[in-house]
């Protein structure tokens, strides 16, 4: 009986070392790439995850300063921890309509009382020489102005995904910050995370054969009413917020856009919690290149967040794909024994890349435009369980044709 198997561990210094000597890219090669279970003992205590990112990390004072605006979940138990192990990246500015929780995060994280801001007096962060980015974590429908605010400002933009609520919107986020001459950069973490980046490049080499079908969910049950059931708040629901993973992640997989969807939804009549938003999507997307994808996304479902890859002559993908954490790489058959990647920290990947990119003068790997196809996709399948019928998407032709500079 064939298994599957599934690793998560590999050495940083080594990855890093490989790279630099151009061995990484042999490791990856399609005869050799198959994966096999961590080799970290029993017991022994999982290390904490740091930056992807090559090279030493930078002394604070060469740093690139970044402005947290919004101060809940994610920010607090993912983006704050982020900080400390990134390698070019320091944490400057808070913005919160919250001043207490503003002031204890500060005090506990090195920020200057000067740097705290309302959204109210955001605007003053132009005169804050310490802050060179702002990263929104907002709400869905908040997105556009603060990353207008910020352009004017002359600060760059790191926001969140999805992007915004509307074409129209994402477009006036990238005409903003397009006027002002500072750079946006849209947060998929994914794309900047290493094991779904060896998974890329197992698609794109044809580790084996041209991939012929790709399968994508990611569902989880919300309980509490909050913003992300509000259609006005998140624009479109669970699609928005975790089926965006599936759409982008496929994206990036295939360096494809998609030409047509076709999408589904049910809404429980008697739930309280989906009388704006729908509960669980379904929707199949087609490739010029003859690639199908069927994809789910859910707010009431048990937790699952994956992707599998079936191409001529083997089936990969990673299940959990889409976790902060415990991400897990699998493939079919699986001889010869394969390398092994370390668990990173997603986020410091992000701000590392983004920080760079201020650097460096280089534009981001997930730009606006990036962002703004999402959100025409993400329209296309709402159009589509409205309609009941296929959408047909504007074709392009070229490889990867939103995307800046692969990260080095």
């Amino acid at each position: 009986m064939e298994t599957i198997t599934f690793f998560t561990g590999f050495n940083r210094r080594n990855f890093i070392s490989r790279t630099a000597r151009g061995i990484f890219a042999a490791t990856l090669a399609p005869e050799i790439v198959r994966f096999a279970a961590s080799a970290e003992p029993m017991g022994s205590p999982a290390p904490t995850p740091t930056s992807a990112a090559q090279g030493e990390p930078l002394p604070q004072d060469q740093r690139v300063g970044f402005a947290l605006v919004g101060l809940g979940r994610l920010t607090q138990g993912q983006l704050l921890p982020a900080f400390r192990v990134s390698k070019r990246a320091k944490l400057t500015g808070l913005v919160s309509g919250d001043p207490a929780k503003a002031q204890k995060l500060a005090q506990e994280n090195g920020v200057s009382t000067k740097s705290i801001y309302d959204y109210k007096n955001f605007d003053r962060i132009r005169d804050n020489q310490d802050v060179q980015v702002v990263y929104v974590v907002l709400p869905n429908s908040m997105h556009a102005e603060f990353t207008e605010r910020s352009a004017r400002a002359g600060k760059h933009v790191l926001c969140e995904k999805p992007m915004e609520v509307s074409l129209m919107k994402c477009q006036q986020m990238i005409d903003a910050c397009r006027k002002a001459k500072v750079k946006l950069m849209i947060a998929y973490r994914i794309q900047y995370e290493p094991m779904n980046r060896a998974m890329q490049r197992m698609v794109r080499e044809k580790a084996f054969g041209p991939v012929k079908y790709i399968e994508s969910d990611n569902g989880q049950r919300v309980e509490k009413m909050e913003w992300r059931l509000s259609k006005a708040l998140s624009g479109s629901g669970a699609v928005g917020d975790v089926g965006i993973y599936c759409i982008n992640t496929i994206r990036f997989l295939l360096g494809e856009e998609p030409m047509e969807v076709f999408a589904r939804t049910f809404r429980p009549p008697s739930d309280p919690r989906f009388k704006e938003v729908d509960a669980t999507i379904i929707w199949q997307m087609r490739f010029a290149s003859g690639v199908l994808a069927n994809c789910m996304c859910s707010f009431d479902t048990y937790d699952t967040k994956s992707y599998r890859a079936v191409a001529e002559r083997g089936t990969f993908g990673m299940n959990p794909s889409f976790p902060y954490h415990g991400l897990k790489m699998f493939a079919k058959p699986e001889q010869p024994p394969p390398p092994q990647i370390a668990e990173s920290d997603q986020f410091a990947n992000e701000l590392d890349h983004m920080a760079d990119c201020v650097i460096n003068g280089r534009q981001p790997y997930t730009p606006g435009e990036e962002g703004l196809q999402d959100q025409r996709i993400i329209e296309a399948i709402f159009e589509s369980a409205r309609t009941t019928r296929a959408v047909t998407l504007p074709r392009f032709d070229k490889l990867d044709p939103f995307r800046g500079p692969i990260p080095e």
